[in-house]
């Protein structure tokens, strides 16, 4: 077996830029459990941004904004809303990582740099994947502080109850018509991922509309990326929807993991967090379909929870609706007994919901 060449650890943080970091920090306490941790702004010397961190088990998210118009996180938010910019890889070796990615052919967005301060120091350097998105990766080894230098320890008056997210299991890329190959080579290439699943348009489709995806994951399987691409149908895909209201590729949604998912699901419901609706026919053979499950059916009724089956176990997912007014970025809950996979059997159920919600926006 070949040497990888590039050893991830996990996700070490996603970053999104929005309109108001203030106002999005206290709707992922309140409405997703995440506990803010960290922040960098005037008050720690940094001039341009506000950045809140939020953590929930594994998952770190990072919210920034500009404190000015012009400059990259103002246009960025002009351009696509509220949205990821970064996809942080936990390494070992920044430098190591960035020169076997950028030798392959990944294009720098940021050099090797150092950052300290009297906690240690991290080491970080940055390439552009699709659209505006960048992959950063960061070695903190030697480094004691809450998150990066730059930032200092901060806690909210507001005391959330954790809901149990416990890491990112996946996240999704959405790219143009044609471009799916492309990205997939990429991370194949310059990043010595696999390719670990493929969907076509028989897969995911309806009467109106289908999508293409790859699946790709890295050596040990600790970071996947799907990406999509829509597929030729007799209406507008969910991809090009998001692709016109992102104005390009990026990130279509987070997929959390949970080890209690109608624990979840019911206190994000409680906390006003909608999600897509699958009709109640979808139970009446569900049992059939997937066989014998640990839960019972009533609350994954209730909660409007799905279920599928692989070779080696099953899964219960459930989507939210865009958690922006653009409808572009939304967050899937999962949690998996023993299944691999990524529910290849609700897609059509998950489809016609999403196309119900884009006919509502006058968007089909």
């Amino acid at each position: 077996m070949s040497e990888d060449f590039l050893p991830l650890n996990g996700t070490d943080y996603v970053e999104l830029y929005v309109g108001n970091a203030k106002q999005s920090a206290l709707y992922y306490q309140y409405a997703f459990g995440y506990e803010l941790i960290a922040y960098a702004g005037p008050e720690t010397g940094i001039r341009d941004r506000a950045s809140y961190v939020l953590k929930q088990g594994k998952i770190r998210l990072v919210l920034t904004s500009p404190l000015q118009t012009g400059g990259i996180i103002s246009d960025h938010i002009l351009k696509h809303g509220d949205g990821v910019k970064v996809l942080a890889l936990w390494v070992d070796d920044a430098e190591k990582s960035w020169l076997e990615t950028t030798s392959r052919g990944a294009e720098s967005e940021s050099e090797p740099k150092v950052l300290s301060d009297q906690f240690g120091e991290v080491k970080v350097a940055s390439i552009k994947t699709y659209g505006d998105t960048i992959h950063t990766f960061v070695e903190r080894k030697n480094y004691t502080g809450v998150f990066l230098p730059g930032y200092m320890p901060r806690k909210s008056t507001y005391t959330p109850t954790t809901i149990g997210l416990m890491y990112i299991d996946h996240c999704v890329g959405n790219v143009a018509l044609g471009e799916m190959n492309k990205w997939v080579e990429f991370y194949e290439n310059v990043m010595g991922f696999k390719l670990l699943i493929t969907f076509d348009d028989k897969d995911i489709s309806t009467e109106y509309s289908a999508l293409m995806s790859k699946v790709v994951s890295n050596g040990n399987g600790y970071v996947k990326f799907p990406i999509n691409e829509p597929a030729e149908g007799k209406k507008k895909s969910q991809i090009e929807e998001y692709l016109d209201f992102y104005n390009g590729p990026g990130v279509q949604h987070m997929a959390i993991a949970t080890d209690d998912i109608i624990h979840t699901v019911g206190e994000l419901r409680k906390r006003g967090v909608e999600f897509l609706e699958v009709p109640a026919s979808y139970y009446d053979d569900l049992l059939d379909r997937v066989g014998k499950i640990d839960e019972d059916l009533q609350p994954l009724k209730d909660l409007n929870i799905l279920v599928d089956r692989d070779e080696e176990g099953y899964l219960l997912q459930i989507f939210t609706k865009p958690v922006q007014d653009r409808p572009t970025l939304f967050f899937e809950i999962i949690q998996r007994k023993g299944a691999k996979s990524f529910g290849k059997g609700n897609f059509k159920a998950l489809f016609e919901a999403i196309e119900r919600e884009q006919e509502l926006r006058g968007n089909l």
